[in-house]
């Protein structure tokens, strides 16, 4: 008996994507990194809700992807839910139980919203981000558009996690947008969503084959590879050019210590390119730590001065 509800929980949570998870956790405390620096005190009421609402954001947008993979997966080996190279396991949820999970997420974050609003720290600039954030995320995974699947997925995952997010966080503390914001999340903007086209790139073949358009397929692979090393070096050179354009150089050199895995990730992808053999798990790792090191050293950075 305990052995059904030990692979309902663990498939739960790898539904869930708690990896993603804290991805959000990082670009969200990023956005109140920025407020710390700045010397504005924190509200950690409005923080920890904001918080919790991009956590509801997040699983509800996994939940209702789920739902419309699931017709895909059945025309798959074993069950396995479509995605590009990301989802693992047999799917043992049906469509009403994963609507009935998105839903309540949903449910959970427009509480939230309404405390938020109640707390009166809603104004028109953090509202407006915040249903952009709804708006990016619902249609993301719902139909007609479907954004995971259109070829601007990467695209929108990336604007919602490196720039939606901590300009929510900043928002719902201090109200307006500060320039610090974007010389520090477009950088960082460039290299998710390079991290998201070399994740993909392993199951390009079957995106390919089951005519799921990820931005790879739809660039082709020649492309899209050569479109993620431009992405790595140009994310770098934003951080060059912020620290031109007034960054603090305090914050400039912990962005560029990520540059020699970013460096290493251009080769790992030229070397597949020119017919080298895929060694896609160091490939999947280096793509994640440049991210989430650069971004975890801006914002350490942020929260200790």
């Amino acid at each position: 008996m305990k052995e059904p509800q030990q692979s309902t929980v663990s498939n739960l949570f790898r539904l869930s994507q708690p990896q993603a998870l804290l991805v959000g956790v990082l670009f969200y405390a990023l956005g109140g990194g920025i407020v710390h620096y700045l010397g504005q005190s924190i509200n950690w009421t409005t923080y920890w809700l904001g918080q919790a609402c991009v956590t509801m954001l997040q699983l509800s947008s996994f939940y209702l992807k789920a739902v419309y993979d699931l017709p895909v997966s059945e025309n798959r080996p074993h069950g396995k839910p479509g995605g590009p190279g990301k989802d693992s396991g047999e799917v043992t949820y049906s469509r009403p139980v994963l609507l009935q999970l998105s839903t309540t997420t949903l449910t959970i974050g427009a509480v939230i919203t309404v405390l938020l609003f109640a707390n009166g720290t809603l104004n028109t600039s953090s509202l407006m981000m915040l249903g952009l954030a709804f708006l990016v995320s619902f249609f993301y995974a719902v139909p007609p558009f479907r954004l995971v699947y259109s070829g601007y997925g990467e695209l929108a995952l990336s604007f919602i996690m490196a720039n939606i997010v901590p300009a929510l966080a900043f928002l719902l503390q201090v109200g307006i947008l500060h320039r610090l914001l974007a010389m520090i999340t477009f950088p960082i903007t460039a290299l998710y969503l390079a991290m998201l086209l070399a994740l993909s790139l392993e199951g390009y073949a079957s995106d390919e084959k089951y005519s799921r358009r990820t931005s790879m397929v739809r660039l082709g692979w020649q492309r899209g590879m050569n479109l993620h090393n431009l992405l790595i070096l140009f994310g770098f050179l934003l951080f060059g050019l912020a620290a031109v354009l007034g960054l603090p150089w305090l914050l400039t050199w912990p962005g560029l210590l990520g540059l020699p895995l970013g460096l290493f990730q251009i080769w790992q992808m030229s070397s597949i390119a020119t017919g080298a053999k895929p060694h896609w798990r160091l490939l999947s790792l280096n793509a994640v730590a440049t991210v989430v090191l650069t971004a975890y050293l801006v914002t350490f950075t942020l929260w200790t001065h």
